[in-house]
């Protein structure tokens, strides 16, 4: 094989489009853009993705409901089954202890959450219990305290 002998893969290659050169080109005047609009022009067409071309906008279509509470807590959840797994008989359990643990992200108030079942009495302190949990816990002799 010699230099002058390599090309390029069978329709590896594409021609370049010209346009504006004559009806039997097929792209010949308007050059394949159609008729007037905005994006038959030349030019800058710099427009937020969600313009719709001056219809009413999908946001302002779509009714509003409900709202989101300013003061709402929003807690890092850990449920039973997980204190079950990796705590033993007796341990106490504190937010520290959990991120530590990788349990639980930084910044955020604890909620203890009564999914799994439970077979150790443990120590818990956590900022938020659910009924469930509570009831869980110290039906075996485990105890929760709530912190503040």
């Amino acid at each position: 094989m010699k230099l002058h002998e390599l090309a390029p893969n069978e329709g590896a290659v594409k021609e370049k489009r010209r346009v504006g050169r004559g009806i039997g080109s097929g792209l010949g005047k308007t050059c394949g853009k159609g008729h007037k609009g905005q994006k038959t022009r030349s030019g800058d067409r710099r427009l937020p993705s969600w313009f719709e071309g001056g219809q009413t906008p999908l946001h302002k279509r779509v009714p509003k409901r409900g709202f989101r509470p300013i003061n709402r807590v929003e807690y890092a959840v850990v449920n039973l089954k997980t204190l079950e797994r990796y705590f033993e008989a007796g341990q106490e359990i504190t937010p520290e202890l959990l991120l530590q643990r990788g349990l639980v992200k930084k910044g955020m108030p604890v909620k203890v959450l009564g999914d799994g079942e439970l077979t150790k009495p443990l120590r818990v302190r956590a900022h938020a219990f659910s009924v469930s949990a509570r009831q869980k816990i110290e039906a075996l002799g485990g105890t929760c305290e709530e912190i503040k």
